[in-house]
């Protein structure tokens, strides 16, 4: 018979598309896990990081496809923005990890929105540590990452959007 356990040791070994050292759990994508196990059927909800994130249709289908190797009659994935992903579901595994590709975590913060004037607090470099950056775009490669300069160290780097 097939565990909770089971299923969450799958969803841990999905890596994230757009950063593959990182898996979706790490990313908290995965927000709910309903298993009967009597029954034989899992449904998995995720909240994506962004409404239209092309990754989203990817990400599904990595589920379905890891969990059909488990002993079940049904594998369904549901895409639910209620309530929404924010960048404090990132876990700290994620943290550091984005640190070390040269991506800057998001801070966090208390609350269940996000302040707008954490926007405005320099980000620090991943590279060097110094605060200081300067946002160069706030569009980045992906949809939720911008792009910053240090002036210490001389190098660009991304900051992971906080949301």
């Amino acid at each position: 018979m097939v565990t909770q356990e089971d299923i969450w040791r799958e969803l841990q070994t999905i890596c994230d598309p757009e950063i593959p050292q990182l898996t979706i759990t790490d990313m908290g994508i995965v927000a709910d896990v309903q298993l009967d196990s009597q029954q034989g059927r899992v449904l998995v909800k995720i909240t994506p990081t962004f409404v239209g994130c092309p990754a989203t249709a990817l990400i599904c289908s990595e589920i379905e496809e890891r969990l059909r190797r488990l002993p079940l009659r049904e594998v369904r994935v549901e895409v639910t923005y209620d309530p929404p992903w924010n960048t404090n579901r990132l876990s700290e595994r994620a943290r550091e990890v984005l640190r070390r590709f040269g991506i800057a975590p998001p801070p966090l913060y208390e609350g269940p929105e996000f302040p707008l004037s954490l926007l405005q607090e320099p980000v620090e470099c991943p590279y060097c540590g110094s605060m200081e950056t300067q946002l160069r775009s706030p569009f980045g490669p992906t949809l939720c990452r911008a792009i910053y300069y240090c002036t210490a160290c001389g190098q660009a780097f991304e900051q992971f959007k906080p949301v």
